[in-house]
């Protein structure tokens, strides 16, 4: 297995067209496309083709749909993993679901397991049970979405990650929870974090102002990238700097055991 010490991680921070695959997948393209051979992980915003929609029926797609060939082809174009959510359906039900693709085309996911219950998401999909770590380039990877930021349990790491991963559309009205969880997340769990959140307001007049960043173990922030900008914004993370770190203060040693039911 390749190990890369240093690994670039790019953020895509921008607008989403409501409920349009077609458009978005085309702006997307550029946005993706500007980042060949320049980057080794490339994150896109929650729902990036459609926006935050609880038209779960009307717009799934399948595993073998445009937007799952898109992400593979373009992951191999880039030569980067890119991770991004869209609505899935599967056997009869309807995922809020993340991909992972790899540039040799493989392909993980994992559905979001806490569904936001007061924009109703929990009526219109199927909840996720499985927690997914990858492996890319060396580095162990647990990508999460959105509402399961403020479920610390959920993401708790037993030494089986280097970084976290947050997608989201997460309004600008409770930007101050988003921002401190993210810290919170990253210091608690000795990871590097990034979150990536969109930029806009949707069909329903919901505000989103980004606020994405990428944030060290200690909880500095590592990227410069502004609140309400159409921006990318590529960082250089070391995992001899992680794992310095975690040996000179090592609180996982006193974590509490617990088990998810």
């Amino acid at each position: 297995m390749q190990i890369n010490n240093k690994i670039k991680i790019s953020i895509i921070q921008s607008d989403i067209v409501w409920e349009d695959v077609n458009e978005n997948l085309k702006r997307f393209s550029q946005k993706v496309s500007d980042l060949e051979d320049k980057t080794d992980i490339i994150v896109l915003p929650e729902m990036f083709t459609t926006g935050f929609s609880m038209k779960s029926k009307e717009l799934a797609e399948t595993m073998e749909g445009k937007t799952v060939s898109w992400l593979k082809d373009y992951s191999k174009k880039v030569n980067a993993l890119i991770i991004a959510s869209l609505i899935i359906s599967e056997n009869g039900e309807f995922y809020n679901r993340l991909i992972c693709a790899f540039p040799d085309g493989k392909i993980e996911h994992y559905n979001k397991r806490h569904l936001f219950r007061m924009a109703n998401e929990n009526n219109y999909y199927s909840q996720g049970t499985k927690k997914l770590i990858i492996e890319y380039k060396g580095w162990r990877i647990r990508p999460l979405i959105c509402y399961d930021l403020r479920f610390p349990v959920w993401s708790r790491n037993k030494n089986d990650y280097d970084l976290l991963v947050y997608i989201a559309n997460w309004p600008e009205r409770r930007n101050e929870p988003w921002k401190t969880l993210l810290k919170a997340r990253a210091i608690e769990n000795q990871a590097f974090l990034v979150g990536v959140n969109r930029i806009g307001k949707d069909k329903n007049n919901v505000i989103y102002s980004g606020d994405s960043a990428l944030i060290s173990p200690q909880g500095n922030l590592l990227s410069i990238i502004e609140p309400h900008k159409k921006l990318t914004e590529t960082v250089e993370i070391s995992l001899d700097e992680l794992n310095q770190f975690r040996e000179s203060f090592p609180v996982g040693k006193d974590a509490d055991e617990f088990m998810i039911m």
